[in-house]
């Protein structure tokens, strides 16, 4: 990668942070980078993401996963898991803004969870653990505040799939595009609606919504 290109991402995250008002050191605008640059590499041989472009990457995936950072502050949670992560997002973008807190990444595909751990390990990420198996199957030894999805099957599937993850005063947030309507309008019995954010991501001009469900 030249340098050039490099400066360019970093010019570009960085501005993005500025206008989520999303604060990162020098070394997290590096990691930030570096994410870019290995998930890349990456994608030429494992197909870990269909958007090849790097800044489209940056754009959609990036800052997709930062503009969630601010309204995800305000519940004081410690312990995030984040399901059917794919390549890390947003668990791993998360996980490097916020070292203090830690960042457990699950997903079933083999290809994604080895990026995942690679990048960890390049990184000496240690609030990051990576787990390959279905979010059904897996039962921590102790339970999460925030059970977190971007792009996962509907909000059905995942409060019922999810609800041994989730602590007794915890809360799920999903990452939706347009507001799920139907989808609520299905959520299960035991379940209400908290908070529902717009959100506005540098470069994308399309809707996003985060939703925070709670189980009653």
């Amino acid at each position: 990668m030249t340098t050039a290109a490099l400066e360019q991402w970093r010019a570009l995250i960085n501005a993005g942070c500025e206008q989520l008002e999303v604060s990162v050191t020098t070394h997290q605008l590096d990691q930030l980078v570096s994410y870019v640059e290995q998930l890349v590499k990456w994608n030429k041989a494992y197909n870990l993401t269909a958007i090849r472009e790097p800044v489209e990457m940056i754009k959609l995936h990036v800052l997709d996963s930062l503009a969630i950072a601010k309204p995800l502050m305000q519940l004081n949670a410690d312990r995030f898991i984040d399901i059917g992560t794919g390549a890390g997002l947003p668990g791993m973008i998360l996980a490097i803004l916020w070292p203090s807190k830690s960042v457990d990444l699950l997903d079933t595909n083999g290809k994604k969870t080895r990026f995942l751990t690679q990048f960890k390990h390049l990184h000496g990420l240690d609030n990051v653990t990576v787990f390959n198996q279905r979010c059904e199957a897996y039962q921590p030894d102790i339970p999460y505040d925030i059970v977190l999805s971007r792009a996962f099957a509907s909000i059905t599937d995942m409060l019922q799939g999810c609800q041994q993850l989730v602590s007794p005063r915890g809360f799920f947030v999903a990452m939706k595009g347009t507001y799920p309507h139907a989808e609520l309008d299905a959520m299960p019995p035991g379940f209400s609606l908290l908070n529902c954010v717009a959100l506005q991501v540098p470069g994308v001009d399309a809707e996003r919504h985060l939703l925070t469900i709670q189980q009653q």
